[in-house]
């Protein structure tokens, strides 16, 4: 976009470009996403920016009437797999925050000034006003929707010390902590307030999207796949709450989203951590589980232009491609699931779950048990599991190459890097490798082509795969869409969206 084309945005306060631009104004000093509700400023008084942290390094502060902080991530950052991309992916799940700009650098492979260049040539802002700027919103979030103290919250947030927490506080929001809590949003702000006042029973969040979304699909398509122990879905369809254990840097946390988006265009949810330090870390691990930050308009629109899916985008405007909230956890289940049903697979994780599953220290419901770790998985015999030996053979290999690092899935891995060492291990051939990619990196662009169900889609609709360049970089919103067409004509008896072809398997099994 151009600015001038930014601004026509901001003129029509138009909510389809929150998140991926923000408007700063010099004579009032405040920066807003466009849809901000005041009185829209002159253009010579308007400057425009990738980031927030750009606009609060440029010397403006956040917007109190549109908090420009609470948007949802640019779908940008999912679909690029450049250094920037990867980057944003990284400072998102915290890693700055753990491990500093040399962690960062050294997971990206490059030097921490390669890293500060690339960053500040085209954000406006370096990793660490990046990784401020996300701990002055989740210090926000815990003024305002906890009884903590400020010296308790400064060090949840991340901050290393009471003074620079202050500091970051007054630059970004011109407002001292206590201040910033006396003025919680009310029920009447355009945007309405983060969450309940009492953060005694988890913290409670307020998740932004843009455009529509297809909540149903996306509980269904959770809810076929949940494992008991570690995950439940509870209420009934149209008001379900999906809740799950994490396995968290810093200790274990349960996350609880509720199905039915709010009128400003958000999911409720409920975070119970261990440590709040892992705060920001788990918000967005559950955001990219229930892909929040993609943009359905342009997804709708190239897909859209497809005689064959446009159709499909019409029946379901906002279908999201869910991610996953533990990438190690979502590899396994990927080898689990391989020439099974999903009631098979979903049987075959449940056995794992309760032979290597950490228990909770405090069960929550349904909710008693951790995942296995890939280092406990590595050295495990897997006699529980009703499969074949290769099967379990490769569910120790897989768990192995994650642990010690030749598989990386975090959120800054090379996506073509890490496809590739998948293949490479005994037992994972194209479908898996591709599903991993699509699931556990939140890859936009997969398409497996040899997915049983997706083709019984693809004929049902009349697509082609020859045609299939035209959907990049959504391919894999295609993909559901497809899956979901399968399953509307009731005529694919396998209970699963993703039955695969099985022969390539079998080679690798014998």
């Amino acid at each position: 976009m151009t600015d001038d084309s930014k601004y026509e945005a901001v003129c029509s306060r138009d909510s389809r470009f929150d998140g991926e631009f923000f408007l700063a104004v010099s004579t009032t000093g405040i920066y807003c996403r466009p849809s901000c509700p005041a009185n829209t400023p002159k253009r010579k008084n308007v400057r425009f920016f990738t980031t927030a942290a750009a606009a609060q390094g440029a010397g403006f502060r956040a917007c109190r009437r549109c908090r420009p902080d609470a948007v949802p991530g640019s779908a940008e950052w999912n679909t690029r797999a450049d250094v920037v991309g990867r980057a944003m992916r990284l400072i998102g799940d915290g890693v700055v925050d753990r491990e500093g700009v040399a962690g960062l650098a050294g997971r990206l492979g490059y030097s921490s000034r390669q890293v500060q260049r690339q960053l500040n040539a085209e954000l406006g802002a370096g990793p660490l006003a990046l990784a401020r700027a996300q701990r002055g919103h989740t210090a926000r979030i815990l003024l305002q929707t906890t009884s903590m103290q400020a010296a308790e919250i400064a060090f949840a947030a991340g901050f290393a010390s009471v003074r620079q927490f202050n500091d970051t506080i007054r630059e970004i929001y011109a407002a001292t902590p206590s201040e910033l809590r006396a003025a919680r949003p009310g029920q009447g702000a355009r945007f309405g307030p983060v969450g309940s006042q009492d953060g005694a029973a988890g913290i409670p969040l307020r998740l932004a999207f843009r455009g529509p979304y297809a909540s149903a699909e996306v509980f269904d398509y959770l809810g076929a796949r949940t494992l008991a122990g570690a995950e439940e879905i509870t209420g009934e369809r149209g008001a379900r709450v999906y809740r799950r254990t994490l396995r968290l840097p810093n200790g274990a946390g349960i996350a609880e989203v509720g199905e039915t988006p709010g009128a400003g265009g958000w999911l409720e949810c409920r975070l119970h951590l261990a440590d709040l330090r892992d705060l920001t870390t788990a918000t967005q691990r559950v955001r990219r589980l229930f892909d929040l930050d993609a943009d359905p308009y342009a997804v709708g629109e190239r897909l859209g232009a497809d005689p064959a899916l446009a159709p499909l985008v019409a029946l379901r405007p906002g279908l999201r491609a869910p991610g996953a909230a533990d990438p190690h956890e979502l590899a396994v289940r990927a080898v689990l699931g391989q020439q099974v049903s999903v009631a098979a697979g979903r049987r075959l994780g449940e056995a794992l779950l309760a032979a290597y599953g950490e228990p909770l220290r405090t069960p929550s419901g349904g909710l008693t048990r951790l995942f296995p770790s890939a280092e406990r998985l590595a050295e495990a015999a897997l006699g529980e599991l009703g499969m074949p030996d290769s099967r379990r053979d490769t569910v120790r290999a897989v768990s192995a190459a994650l642990a010690d690092g030749a598989v990386r899935l975090d959120p800054g891995a090379d996506r073509d890097e890490a496809e590739k060492a998948l293949l490479g291990l005994r037992g994972v051939g194209p479908w898996t490798a591709g599903y991993i990619r699509m699931r556990a990196l939140s890859d936009p662009d997969v398409l497996l082509t040899a997915d049983v169900a997706v083709r019984a889609g693809m004929r049902a609709t009349g697509a082609a795969a020859v045609d299939s360049e035209a959907w990049r970089p959504w391919r894999s919103y295609a993909m559901h869409h497809f899956w979901n067409a399968a399953k509307d004509r009731g005529d694919f008896k396998r209970d699963t969206h993703e039955a695969h072809d099985e022969h390539e398997h079998e080679r690798k099994d014998r």
